[in-house]
């Protein structure tokens, strides 16, 4: 044996293990999903990926203008860890104006995307220990944020024949002394559903009675809403402002989710603390995406008429596919008022067995049997708290659409409800 060798050998053996914190936390199946259809994409496969919540647009050319003077006059430096003066001033008129809420500019933290600053909140807020109530079907990060806070995600479930919005009764029925914080989202992904301004009333009566209970309110998909339904921040009702931390962003309505820009508005006490620990992990944003946002907010309420036409191709888009599906044998559809997603109820095709694939068992399997038989790649409820539904994202052309809708149907000609609807 060489000197080398005997010295190797006689090396105490590495410790390669992770944290009991990250062990905890389960990988996304949104990204695990959109990243193997966008391998297989490149390889050759002529896969139709509706898996990613990204908008199929280009971002607006008065935004993109905006980055790139940005890049090219040098604004290149850091910018204050809570964003630009500029920006921040910018998103406090937006919340004024569109949403009746009043912030002054360090009441307001700008990140890397709303992903970080809804992380942010939840590690600020939350003791170990603590429950952070989550209603499903739910965005895939919601829960894995609770664990990286040591906290406990409880799941309460909502039904499709409800639209999948919560029930009052059931949320009053579920708080605990340990209860920290209430995640709302409207619009909702993956759903679609909106909460009418009656029932927000209602949950905020609750909320209202117990003193440790937040609201995180993330309202990314705000402006992607569908008339009649109306958006309601959840800050503006009665009593409310004082204990919301209201998330929002720049990646879904204004087509700009490279630009990872998002931001959070609350009470001074919150987001001093996020903005803490901001500065001790990314800093702040982007400066390029920041002068970008500016421009964003520039366009007019609500994103004018360069959002409002996304809407309209957004809705044609819904329209087709609930239409389209709702005339399928065996599928239940709530149809969707905001956002750019349907979930669909196929679990009565659950127990049958396929031929050439084997037997669909669940939400997974039937996605598998999509990407395998249709060359369609969907995202399985299970991901988002709900294993009978299947999460489509019509953030794509409606040609796109109606070839996917036609793969898809035939793949369940051979497939006959095991259970009646």
């Amino acid at each position: 044996m060489s000197k080398a060798e005997s010295s190797s050998s006689d090396q105490v053996k590495l410790d390669i293990s992770l944290s009991p914190r990250v062990n905890s936390v389960k990988p996304s199946k949104t990204v695990a999903i959109t990243d193997h259809a966008t391998a297989l994409a490149q390889a050759g496969v002529p896969v139709i990926r509706l898996a990613a919540g990204e908008p199929d647009f280009d971002t607006p050319a008065i935004i993109a203008e905006a980055g790139i003077n940005a890049i090219r006059e040098g604004y290149t430096r850091y910018t204050p860890n809570a964003g630009t003066l500029e920006l921040r001033t910018a998103i406090c008129h937006k919340l004024k104006e569109e949403n009746g809420i009043s912030y002054s500019h360090d009441q307001i933290v700008v990140s890397n995307g709303a992903k970080q600053s809804i992380l942010q909140a939840v590690l600020a807020v939350c003791y170990p220990g603590d429950e952070v109530i989550i209603p499903a079907p739910y965005w895939v990060s919601y829960p894995e944020m609770a664990r990286l806070a040591d906290a406990t995600p409880i799941i309460l479930p909502t039904l499709i024949c409800d639209n999948f919005l919560l029930d009052p009764e059931v949320l009053e029925s579920k708080i605990s002394e340990k209860s920290r914080l209430l995640i709302l989202c409207s619009p909702s992904n993956p759903t679609g559903s909106v909460y009418p301004k009656k029932l927000l009333e209602k949950i905020a009566e609750i909320v209202a009675k117990h003193p440790r209970l937040l609201v995180l309110s993330d309202e990314i998909y705000e402006h992607i809403i569908y008339a009649p339904a109306t958006h309601t921040s959840f800050a503006s009702l009665p009593g409310m402002w004082e204990r919301t931390l209201t998330v929002n962003g720049f990646s879904k309505a204004f087509a700009m989710t490279g630009w990872r820009l998002g931001y959070i508005a609350g009470p001074k006490h919150f987001v001093a603390a996020c903005n803490k620990i901001q500065s001790q992990s990314t800093s702040g944003a982007s400066s390029i995406a920041q002068k970008a946002g500016v421009a964003a907010l520039g366009l007019g309420y609500a994103g004018g008429e360069a959002i409002s036409t996304m809407v309209k191709a957004f809705r044609e888009r819904r329209d087709f596919l609930v239409k389209s599906f709702g005339e399928l044998e065996g599928v239940k559809i709530s149809e969707p008022q905001g956002a750019f997603y349907l979930f669909i109820d196929f679990s009565s095709y659950y127990g049958i067995e396929a031929e050439g694939f084997g037997k669909i068992e669940n939400s997974e399997s039937l996605c598998r049997y999509f990407l395998d038989k249709a060359q369609v790649a969907l995202v399985p409820g299970d991901a988002f708290g709900d294993d009978s539904c299947i999460r489509i994202s019509y953030a794509a052309s409606l040609t796109t659409l109606q070839a996917a809708f036609e793969r898809i149907k035939k793949a369940l000609i051979s497939l006959r409800p095991a259970v009646p609807v």
